[in-house]
């Protein structure tokens, strides 16, 4: 098969979605990987590297998307990219289709098969894909909000971990899964006051052994969301449902009763975001916003970031994924994958995945039915 890479061109996303470790692999096993120039530079990789493992290297993006069945990315196509996709090709990435409708559109109209990393799903639950930039993302979030608590970037002017008789700041963090564990362990690391707050009490029991005892936990309702709120420093969000639209758990009154120059963090933003004052996504170059005297920041790709970091933690998960597409096919791959299988969002014309169709009131199409008829 012929692999495409386009170079990432969302704002500031500075990941790239294969290494040169991947493109050996790939060439090894015949394929023709194909990168657009300067896809890797961000995140440290030039062109000669790609080039000494048999990539070939492009000057356009275009040519990339029209020569390749399979085109692998970071971050889900952008409007711009819309047109460079060809009818019946493979797209492999984040795709949070949930709130875009316009591209879940063009997806089906394109009969794209479209493989989402964030919904490809092990059978005990797990998300293999998501997970190394839940972690990413979650350590982020607690770094994000200590920086937006700085006087200069429109908080209140708090240090997170306080100082020896000044009482460090209280964090609250909403969903105790990949993201919430790994925003705890830096607030707390930072020795902030830390609080998670989640509707499984058997993650909460989980939490609570993790920290032996150094993050508090409380069950999730309404009523107890509205009075973490009122005492939190800095909030962050890290509520996943997988493909489909982040539940809204933070009402606009809840932040109204939030302290002046307090930080929310919103790490759902790409699936819709969990918090209602929140209605878009910010960027790398303007990420926060206030409101209600409240700092707000929703970038939708924050381990966009740190793509060194981000690129190799990524690739080393789905490069394993790729390789069997590669190899075998999407059809084949998914029938004898049902992880892979779960990934799987469009396909022959259909939104194939539920949570997706009902969240944008699209019609679905089981996955079996297309792919076993």
């Amino acid at each position: 098969m012929i692999i495409g890479i386009p170079k990432e061109i969302k704002n500031n996303e500075s990941r790239v979605s294969v290494t040169p470790a991947g493109v050996h692999a790939l060439v090894l096993d015949g394929h023709r990987v194909l990168i657009e120039t300067g896809a890797g530079i961000e995140s440290g990789i030039e062109d000669r590297e790609y080039a000494a493992e048999g990539g070939v290297i492009y000057q356009h993006a275009k040519e990339v998307f029209q020569e390749s069945d399979i085109i692998v990315k970071v971050k889900e196509p952008i409007e711009s990219e819309y047109e460079l996709m060809k009818e019946g090709q493979i797209l492999f990435t984040y795709l949070h289709l949930a709130p875009n409708l316009p591209l879940t559109n063009i997806l089906v109209k394109k009969k794209i098969t479209a493989i989402a990393y964030e919904t490809v799903q092990l059978s005990d639950g797990s998300l293999p894909l998501l997970i190394p930039m839940s972690e990413v993302a979650g350590r982020m979030s607690a770094q994000v909000g200590a920086t937006m608590l700085q006087r200069y970037n429109g908080g209140v002017g708090m240090l997170l971990g306080g100082v020896t008789g000044v009482l460090p700041a209280d964090v609250v963090i909403i969903g105790a899964g990949t993201v919430g564990l790994n925003a705890a362990k830096m607030a707390v690391g930072l020795g902030a006051h830390v609080t998670i707050i989640d509707i499984s009490k058997p993650r909460l029991t989980y939490v609570d052994d993790v920290f032996n005892g150094r993050v508090s936990t409380l069950v999730s309702n309404p009523f107890n969301m509205a009075q973490l709120a009122k005492k939190a420093d800095l909030f962050i969000s890290g509520v996943l449902v997988a493909g489909a639209k982040a539940p809204k758990l933070v009402s606009e009154d809840m932040v109204k009763n939030m302290k002046k120059g307090s930080v929310i963090v919103d790490v759902a933003i790409d699936q819709g975001g969990s918090v209602e004052t929140i209605d878009h996504c910010t960027t790398h170059d303007n990420p926060c916003f206030e409101k209600h005297g409240v700092i707000h920041y929703s970038v939708a790709n924050m381990p966009g970031a740190v793509p060194r970091t981000s690129t190799y933690a990524l690739t080393g998960s789905t490069l394993p994924y790729l390789m069997n597409i590669a190899n075998k096919g999407a059809q084949e791959a998914m029938k004898e994958d049902a992880a892979l299988m779960a990934g799987l969002n469009t396909y022959q014309g259909h939104v194939t995945y539920k949570a997706v169709a009902e969240g944008l009131n699209k019609e679905y199409v089981s996955v079996q039915e297309l792919l076993f008829s």
